[in-house]
């Protein structure tokens, strides 16, 4: 890395001697590989894993599969992910006090409803865009101004997370007071869906920011596949699954959250910028080091298969971790069990800067009951020695309550309101 005087844009981020030596170690794994791997262990797919991936549904492929949108949970939080999303913050209009927020909300929710189960929209001037609902799913998310504006009690943790040394964050990717996270398997579908709730909520609020991604869609390989991320990595593994235990108390838990809350969630986007052109200089035994993960299977590399255990105590012939410290899977772990999260990511893809190849990145949204006792340790652990850091670079950040969802003679909100 280049200093300040040098041209460094970022100068407070230079390496210490320690990152420096571990970037020369990512970087000269393949020589260590040329001597072989110890594969001390190889532990079987657990079984709960193996289930998960065995009861993915098969997508529908002609647009017509709906998601229920009334309900106890808002939809689009354990909706498998659908391959285009626009999320968009709004902030609320100085006169939008909390009767208008009323107002708005039944609004969003009775055009939401109707789009999601293939429906124009009360006052759709494009009802034929409408037809193909291609498992289209809204989402609602409250920001701290919006729950002060209704009145009602904020959740410890909704407010911007705690500064990290990695973040480069720039004003117009942060923040909101409220969001919409709007996804489905065809991007017209959430355009126009989009457009229509946008002309709901005009006289309300105004847009803040507006951040599209994309997945591979479902038909272009098997249900259950991990996504892949721009660095070519699986992203998402070993994920939380709908429906057990573990999810129903790390997602949808935290008692102590406002009553308003209890069937809600957390919900936190980071906008992760991604040097490709950076990263392309990098060797493949150089990039597996850094994530900790084969890139054609997606393995540990102390494993053969995506879902394998990966062993941390082993090492090679000559001494060193198989799957280093300061591999990205390494700092995610965390021996507490109550420091996971869901994660739903999106690649995006904008118009590159004069002279680069690409500007890249991930939208990395995760749901979780608490952000200050889930989301933060684990990012706490990856700011302090990530290797991962050396490509990527978080510049948008943004906290949200996702509240619980609501029966069809209600609207999302009217908990709180």
């Amino acid at each position: 890395m280049t200093s300040a005087a040098t041209g460094d844009p970022h100068p407070g981020r230079r390496l210490s001697r320690r990152h420096l030596l571990l970037a020369g170690a990512a970087a000269g794994i393949g020589a260590a590989s040329a001597v072989g791997i110890d594969l001390s262990t190889r532990p079987a797919r657990s079984a709960h894993q193996a289930a998960g991936a065995a009861t993915a549904a098969v997508p529908a492929t002609d647009g017509t599969e709906t998601v229920t949108f009334y309900g106890a949970h808002q939809a689009g939080v354990d909706t498998r992910p659908q391959a285009s999303v626009t999320l968009l913050a709004l902030d609320l209009n100085a006169g939008t006090d909390a009767g208008a927020l009323r107002r708005m909300m039944r609004v969003l929710t009775q055009d939401a409803a109707r789009l999601t189960q293939g429906t124009a929209a009360l006052a759709d001037s494009e009802p034929e865009l409408a037809v193909t609902p291609a498992r289209l799913t809204v989402t609602f998310g409250f920001g701290p101004g919006l729950v002060a504006r209704a009145g009602g009690e904020r959740p410890s943790w909704l407010r911007p997370l705690p500064a990290f040394g990695i973040d480069r964050l720039e004003p117009a990717w942060n923040d909101g007071d409220l969001l919409l996270q709007i996804a489905a398997d065809d991007p017209v579908t959430v355009a126009h869906a989009t457009r229509m709730l946008l002309k709901d909520s005009r006289s309300f609020t105004t847009v803040r920011w507006r951040q599209t991604g994309f997945r591979r869609t479902p038909a272009v390989e098997k249900p259950g596949t991990t996504m892949r991320n721009l660095f070519g990595q699986v992203d998402g593994t070993v994920n939380l699954v709908a429906g057990t235990a573990d999810f129903d108390s790390l997602v949808w838990g935290a008692a102590e959250n406002p009553a308003w809350l209890h069937g809600g969630t957390g919900f936190v986007l980071r906008r992760i910028r991604m040097n490709l052109d950076k990263w392309d200089g990098l060797d493949r035994a150089g990039r597996e080091a850094s994530v900790g993960r084969t890139l054609a299977a997606g393995a540990p590399l102390t494993g053969t298969h995506e879902s394998d255990e990966p062993d941390f105590a082993a090492t090679t012939t000559i001494g060193f971790p198989v799957i280093p410290e300061f591999s990205h899977m390494r700092r995610a772990r965390s021996e507490n069990t109550a420091e996971r999260i869901l994660r739903r990511g999106y690649n995006y893809d904008d118009a590159p800067a004069s002279g680069s190849v690409s500007d890249s990145g991930l939208l990395f949204v995760t749901f979780q009951a608490d952000v200050d006792a889930q989301f933060v340790p684990i990012q706490r652990r990856l700011d302090e020695l990530d290797l991962l850091n050396q490509w990527t670079t978080p510049i948008g950040s943004a906290v949200f309550a996702i509240p619980p969802g609501c029966t069809a003679d209600g609207y999302i909100g009217d908990t709180l309101f």
